[in-house]
Order: C-alpha cells, then sequence, then structure tokens
C-alpha cells in the first residue's frame, strides 16, 4: 500500500485546488431536462425535441443525429454506445451498437498487404455501421417519438448549416487523403482547385446525397404508419431499409468499389443489442460502464484500487496523488490491453477477477510509493474467480514486445483546440513535437448526455467515420475506421484478434453512476485512450474533493502514455507504451513536476489538460439537474 514518504509529503502545501479558480465555464442549471453534447447546434437539437415533449432519450437521439451530420468526430456510418437509466425498471441498461468485421477480414488477409494492424483509413478500416441501428434500437424501445421528429433538425442540419472552423479546418488538413476517394472528394471540398478546397468557416455546408438517404429512411417510417404498422415496427421499417433495402445496396457498392470487404449479408446479419452493464460499487456509489468489448471496465478497475487509498489526505494534484492514480490507471490499461475483447468470442475473458475487489487490493499493494513501475504488466485475475490462468506461457512472451524503459518523446496532445493555447513556446513545441503519436492517442469522438425530470437519463459515446472519411458511394455516410482497433497477434491480446462477425475492443466509453439507488452522474468525454483517464479523475475531483460539476469538468488532469495505443499506426513501434511518460497542465507548480521528475517520470505540458467532458449531476437534495461541458473545445449544453 503507497504511503507518503518525507520529500513529497511537504509538497501537499502547494497542490492546487480547482474550487480556488472560477470557472471559465459557467455551469449549466435544469428543472426539467439537461443537454449537453459536443456542438452547440446540436445541443440545440437536443433542446428543440425537449420542448416538443420529449424525453431524454429521445433527445439524445436527435443530438446523436445531429452530432453525425455535423462531422463532430464521427459520422453515419460509424458505431454507438451508451447506458440509459429507465425510471421504470430503476436499472441501468447498456446499448451496444458497434459493429463488426466484415467478411474476409482475417489475420492473413491482412498480413499479406503487409500490416502488422488493420489500416487506419480508407474503406479497408470499416467494420459495419452501427450508429443508426443504434439510434433505431435505443428510440423504439425507450423513447417517445417518431423517427421523422428524432431526425428533423439533423434533416434541416443536412440542407445546410454555417460550418464551424474547427470541422472546415479540419476538411482542409485532411484534403490529400479525401481526393484519393471520389465521395468524400465531392462532399468535403467544394473549391477544388482553389488555393482553400474546404469550406470556410461560417459557409453553408450543404450534404444532399445525405439528405436523401436521411429521407428514405423517414419515408420508410411513414409508409409503414400509414399501413398501420405500430411506432416501434414503423422505426424498424426504416432500419430495414438502411441496412437491407436500397441504402444499404448502395453503402454496400460504394465500400466495394473503393476496395472494402463489407457484404449485403455483413449488414443484414449485424444487430445491435441490449445488454447487462458492468459495475463496481466505489464508497457507496454504483459505477456503470459497457461490458469488456469496450475500455470501460478499466475505469471500475482504477476505482476498486484507488479505493484501498486514502487520496483525499493525499491532496488534489500533489505529486503523490498524480503519482498514485497514475500506478492504477497503468495496471488497469495492462489488464486492458491484454484481457478485454469481444465476449461473444470467448466465455474465457476473466471480467469477475478483473472487477473483483480481492483482486483489486492485491493490486493495490503492488504499487510502489517511491517512483514509477516501468515495468508493471498484466495481473493474474483468474485465480480470483476459481480458474488457472491458460495464458502464463502468452504473458512471458508477450514482455519481449514491450520495452519498458522506452525513451521516446512525451505526448502532447495536438488537437483541433491547439488555437487556444495562447504560449507561443508550447504552440512550437506541439508542433515539432511526435505529432502523429499524440494523434493516436487522443482521436477524437463526441459524447452526449441528456436527463429530464422523468428520471430517464443516457449517456452515449459514439464514433467512427471522422474526417478524413471515406464516404460509401452516393450515401453521404462516412464509414467507419475502427477496424483499426483489432490486433493482429494473439501475444499483445489474445480476445481481440480481428475475424469476420467480431466487434474490435473499443475506447468509446459512457459513464453512469447511481447513489442510493437514484440517477446520481451521467458523463463523457472524447480522446481515444485519454477518455477513461480523464473520466476517472473527473469522477475523483467529485467525489474526493467535492467540486461542482463545472468544476470537475475544468480542472486540470494528467494524462499516461503507460498503455498499448487503441487507434493508428501501421507498426508495433508506433503502439508501444511508453513508460513513465506523462501529461501535466502548464498550470502545475514547478514543485510538483520536479517532484514527479525525481520518481522517473518523463513530463511534458499541456494548456487544458482535462478533454471535453460533458456531465450531468442529477442533485437530489434540490430536486434539479446540474450541467457541466468543460472549456477543452466545442462542447456546450442547454437546460430549462
Amino acid at each position: 500500500m503507497p504511503k507518503l514518504f518525507p520529500s513529497l509529503a511537504l509538497l501537499i502545501i502547494i497542490s492546487v485546488h480547482a474550487l480556488a479558480q472560477p470557472t471559465q465555464k459557467p455551469p449549466l442549471h435544469g428543472k426539467n431536462w439537461m443537454a449537453v453534447t459536443g456542438k452547440p447546434l446540436a445541443a440545440t437539437a437536443g433542446s428543440i425535441i425537449f420542448q416538443k415533449g420529449g424525453n431524454a432519450v429521445d433527445a439524445a437521439c436527435s443530438m446523436l443525429a445531429a452530432t453525425c451530420t455535423m462531422w463532430d468526430v464521427l459520422s453515419w456510418g460509424g458505431e454507438t454506445q451508451a447506458l440509459i437509466y429507465n425510471p421504470k425498471t430503476k436499472k441501468v441498461i447498456a446499448i451496444n451498437a458497434l459493429g463488426v468485421a466484415p467478411t474476409g477480414a482475417t489475420v492473413a488477409f491482412f498480413k499479406s498487404k503487409g500490416y502488422e494492424f488493420p489500416p487506419e483509413y480508407g474503406p479497408l478500416a470499416a467494420v459495419t455501421p452501427g450508429t443508426f441501428g443504434g439510434l433505431c434500437l435505443m428510440l423504439s424501445e425507450f423513447g417517445t417519438m417518431s423517427l421523422k421528429e428524432v431526425l428533423a433538425p439533423a434533416m434541416q442540419l443536412a440542407a445546410g448549416y454555417p460550418i464551424e472552423a474547427q470541422t472546415a479546418n479540419s476538411m482542409e488538413r485532411g484534403k490529400e487523403m479525401i481526393k484519393g476517394w471520389p465521395y468524400s472528394k465531392a462532399i468535403f471540398l467544394p473549391h477544388i482547385g482553389q488555393k482553400r478546397e474546404a469550406p470556410e468557416a461560417g459557409e453553408i455546408f450543404v450534404q444532399k446525397d445525405l439528405l436523401a438517404t436521411l429521407s428514405k429512411l423517414v419515408e420508410a417510417e411513414q409508409n409503414a404508419l400509414k399501413n398501420k404498422k405500430g411506432r416501434k415496427a414503423a422505426i424498424m421499417a426504416a432500419y430495414d431499409r438502411f441496412y437491407k433495402g436500397d441504402v444499404a445496396k448502395e453503402f454496400v457498392r460504394g465500400n466495394n468499389e473503393q476496395g472494402g470487404l463489407i457484404t449485403m449479408n455483413d449488414l443484414a446479419n449485424w444487430k445491435p443489442k441490449i445488454e447487462e452493464p458492468l459495475h463496481v460499487n466505489y464508497k457507496g456509489i454504483e459505477v456503470y460502464k459497457l461490458q469488456q468489448w469496450t475500455q470501460g471496465p478499466m475505469l471500475l478497475q482504477g476505482l476498486n484500487i484507488l479505493e484501498n487509498i486514502d487520496l483525499k489526505s493525499m491532496g488534489y494534484n500533489s505529486p503523490q496523488y498524480i503519482h498514485t492514480v497514475y500506478q492504477a490507471l497503468s495496471m488497469s490499461f495492462a489488464d486492458r490491453d491484454f484481457y478485454y475483447g469481444d465476449p461473444a468470442f470467448s466465455s474465457n475473458i476473466p471480467m469477475q477477477g478483473l472487477l473483483s475487489k480481492a483482486y483489486a487490493k492485491e493490486r493495490a499493494n503492488q504499487i510502489v510509493a517511491e517512483k514509477n513501475d516501468a515495468s508493471i504488466s498484466p495481473g493474474d485475475p483468474y485465480p480470483f474467480e476459481g480458474k488457472t490462468n491458460p495464458y502464463l506461457s502468452l504473458l512471458q512472451k508477450r514482455k519481449l514486445l514491450t520495452d519498458s524503459a522506452a525513451t521516446q518523446g512525451t505526448a502532447i496532445p495536438k488537437h483541433d483546440q491547439i488555437s487556444f493555447i495562447s504560449n507561443e513556446d508550447l504552440k512550437n513545441s506541439i508542433a515539432s513535437s511526435d505529432e502523429a503519436y499524440h494523434d493516436r492517442l487522443w482521436r477524437g469522438t463526441t459524447s452526449v448526455e441528456a436527463a429530464d425530470t422523468s428520471g430517464w437519463v443516457v449517456s452515449i459515446t459514439p464514433s467512427g467515420g471522422w474526417l478524413p472519411a471515406c464516404v460509401a458511394g452516393n450515401t453521404g455516410i462516412g464509414m467507419s475506421q475502427r477496424m483499426q482497433s483489432f490486433v493482429l497477434d494473439s501475444t499483445i491480446d489474445p480476445f481481440n484478434v480481428v475475424a469476420p462477425g467480431k466487434r474490435p475492443r473499443v475506447t468509446l466509453t459512457p459513464s453512469l453512476a447511481l447513489k442510493d439507488g437514484n440517477p446520481f452522474l451521467c458523463f463523457g468525454v472524447q480522446g481515444g485512450d485519454t477518455q477513461d483517464q480523464n473520466l476517472l479523475q473527473f469522477f475523483l475531483n467529485m467525489v474526493e474533493f467535492n467540486m461542482t460539476v463545472q468544476e470537475a469538468t475544468e480542472a486540470p488532469n494528467f494524462n499516461t502514455n503507460q498503455l498499448w495505443l487503441s487507434l493508428g499506426g501501421t507498426k508495433m513501434s508506433d503502439r508501444k507504451p511508453r513508460a513513465g511518460n506523462i501529461l501535466l497542465s502548464n498550470t502545475t507548480k514547478p514543485a510538483v513536476s520536479d517532484a514527479l521528475k525525481k520518481m522517473g517520470y518523463k513530463v511534458s505540458f499541456g494548456n487544458r489538460t482535462s478533454g471535453p467532458i460533458n456531465a450531468i449531476y442529477l442533485d437530489k437534495k434540490h430536486g434539479s439537474i446540474w450541467g457541466g461541458s468543460s472549456n477543452n473545445g466545442e462542447d456546450y449544453g442547454i437546460g430549462w
């Protein structure tokens, strides 16, 4: 168990408490509902639905549709993951709308093309689209409105909206790749041949093909209603047109024309799922995450480990606090990197052991107080569920893949939010550092959070089809790039090796927490492998350090790179852990960063390190709803 040692105990007094500073964004307050997501216009879409009488599920589906249409680091061909609190059953349920590897997506196929991981971009990076299926499932089972009503704001956006600089500039930066895909080129580069070929900020961005696709889906629903079908059956008629009808045919044609593997059978056989979420109790709070086809359980593992330690006494962001949380994250990441994968393809993933309190206590006792442990590796959770680990020899072989003494440069996130940085030296540092690595580390998505006075609470982390996206034919739909999250070598993770029909282990990780049996928090963030790092610290900010939800979204976090990257890179060396690498806020006191350096950390600094966290706090005492949205990017919320 880690203990404070004298040289660091004195430094606690200089730790910065976020409560001493006013937030840059005001907290949001509501009595009836709250809608928070990655774009202001998308939050407005949620508010429109609420004002028309929809519940939080209706509003969340509308915000999801709007963010996909606005290319908020995702599109309609991506994937959707959600947690929903149902006030009627008083239970949390999970939505699995992650696509699967298509026919022909095998280890042998990718290795024959010289890949060490499936590709990052293009048609071969695509799993089957899951977002529309997930939206239909959520809306039909838990919403109250029609697909036509929920998609109306997104269809207005597709008809033309003033594009933001962030998205427009992303199109311009990726234009050389976009030019290789004819359907993408026609949409994203309306000024081809000019100096700037992408739209300008504020230009009305029109997506005729996408609008036609969405119109077809609504038409299918409305025709079903005219034929006396019920609300759910009508929504599923639109689902069938997307996955089995003319929309599916054009999607597959466009994918195959550009070299992809997706077949009509792949689309027809895929289905979204309603699942039981995983959860742990942290000091009386039940925290829920999706199953091990996401990285979500690692946050639960981290909380289990840290529950054994008096974090509050260490002081917020003191050297010992940062070190202790870093070690817990490193242990959780090591287990994630080896044991997580699609449970539909293996019954031997040791989640019971990984989430047991006894296993967490063993891991907590392994934390070294005085220095970073660069040799942290996956633990052995099997004995904690009465089994023998069948992968011990593979774990020994795996150690040869990881250079624990790696000296690669530290990673500073090169995000679209770089424009917010005022320090010119820091800008230059980012520009000259390992941009490809931190792009992969922080590769984004969005988050959607919604709650209403009737008790519905929704947390969604959708992604896929981000820019530069390869569009599937004349559908206007950008294809997912999630295939890259598979591995081709079982030594890295025997449960996440690519196979047709299998879901990759993704970084996407919505969160929901209950206290005294009632909704307490829903929260999410974009940012690849940094997601659960930032979410765990956000949760601790509120629970251990009594921050408000807005303070907790803005409070400076740290990020670790001591993990296998889940996204990007074509070689093993691109993804290997960088032991001891840590990103700190540039507001960190020199005494804190100096202490961490003495403990073996390789330190870098960033301007805003909270990540674009979105969250909703359900204030049971006052019967009100608080919204929080960090100052990291364009994320925005509206309450009433």
